[in-house]
């Protein structure tokens, strides 16, 4: 399987000026064709017996060379290999738009999201040094996989550069037979149906008054001043450092499941459902729901574990995960499962008694009881 690496990069203002001219280069190509290609599909929709075919990725490219490169010399200055892989990128995601697994893809502005795509030679020199075309050796923070990667991306995150490159390597073998089930929450970001609970990281809820803060104090700088550039910094690091927490959270829970367990079960959750209730949106997002289900994906792929995926409609919260009995309604606000209508006096959590009602009287936590049917389901069909 291919597996990505992402570090950070040791530079000087040299390479870091170099860096910046290709993601301007790569920015430019991007959005001379992204208006390109919007004037095609304009000009079909509005003369259908006249239409244009929509250009492919070698296309765009060669009117690139034809009518834009000749007239900005910057241009010569970078990479050959930048323009032609933004605009391949560019023909994927239009791709994907007509696939309607995306949306029309968006013009591009400095400062957010910069990167670029190298390939041709790239060199891993010894532990920490690595040959990309063009701009030349870069020194990294930590030790390289010695492999031979054919090409690099390289983005940046506030005022910190980093690297990434694929390259294959051998799946393991699980040698773990045990299934757990795991139900999401925005209270704990996970409950196993061990019972075992994982608190979530809440990074956005801990920093969110201090974002604001510094958001605040610069709504009335001068955009473009010295002052406006700093304070930009200080918000994108402090973002960053947000996101890095919450990453973190979501790969120490991820390999502990994809290494420890043999069958991890968990539910599709419709995370741009869930983020259409505005009472909860931001929970839900600083939980990270859909970045927890991709690493888990690749994890249990690269360790040798299976990976199951429930269908969402399958009613994991209202059903006993002692007796199978289904409740009709269960309220968001009811965080204890209760088999039945009532409670029976004195009995315990998470112990069955008989109850004339016919409901065995089954008292556990909603969301724990959620990540054990999940496990029984799995264990039941297979």
């Amino acid at each position: 399987m291919l597996l990505g690496f992402k570090t950070e990069l040791k530079l000087n203002n040299v390479q870091r000026t170099a860096l910046m001219k290709h993601c301007g280069v790569a920015r430019h190509a991007w959005n001379w064709g992204l208006g390109l290609t919007k004037q095609i599909l304009d000009h079909n929709k509005t003369n259908p017996d006249s239409k244009i075919k929509f250009p492919s990725a070698i296309d765009l490219h060669k009117w690139l060379v034809a009518l834009v490169k000749s007239e900005h010399e910057w241009y010569y200055e970078v990479s050959k290999s930048t323009p032609q892989q933004a605009l391949m990128a560019l023909r994927e995601s239009w791709k994907r738009c007509f696939n309607k697994t995306a949306g029309v893809p968006k013009f591009k502005k400095k400062g957010r999201r910069d990167s670029f795509t190298l390939e041709g030679t790239v060199k891993i020199l010894g532990n920490n040094k690595i040959q990309v075309p063009v701009i030349g050796i870069f020194k990294t923070y930590e030790r390289l996989p010695q492999v031979k990667p054919k090409s690099v991306t390289i983005s940046r995150q506030a005022d910190r550069w980093f690297i990434s490159f694929r390259f294959e390597i051998e799946t393991q073998e699980s040698s773990h037979t045990d299934v757990v089930g795991v139900d999401l929450g925005v209270k704990t970001l996970a409950i196993l149906s061990t019972g075992e609970v994982v608190e979530g990281a809440k990074s956005y809820k801990k920093y969110e008054a201090k974002l604001s803060r510094m958001q605040w104090l610069n709504r009335h700088k001068v955009i473009g001043s010295a002052n406006w550039k700093k304070a930009q910094l200080k918000i994108a690091r402090l973002h960053a450092h947000i996101a890095n927490i919450r990453k973190d959270t979501l790969h120490k829970l991820t390999t502990l499941l994809a290494k420890n367990h043999g069958t991890v079960v968990i539910e599709d959750l419709n995370v741009s459902g869930m983020l259409a209730n505005h009472k909860l949106a931001k929970a839900i997002a600083d939980m990270g729901f859909y970045e927890f289900r991709r690493q888990l994906t690749y994890k249990c792929e690269l360790y040798g574990s299976k990976l199951v995926v429930v269908d969402r409609w399958f009613p994991s919260s209202k059903t006993c995960s002692n007796c199978g009995t289904k409740k009709e309604t269960l309220h968001l606000k009811e965080r204890v499962f209760k088999c039945g209508e009532q409670r029976l006096a004195g009995v315990p959590p998470v112990v069955a008694t008989a109850n004339p009602q016919g409901h065995c009287g089954f008292v556990i936590d909603r969301d724990l009881n959620a990540a054990i049917n999940l496990k029984n389901l799995y264990v039941s069909g297979s």
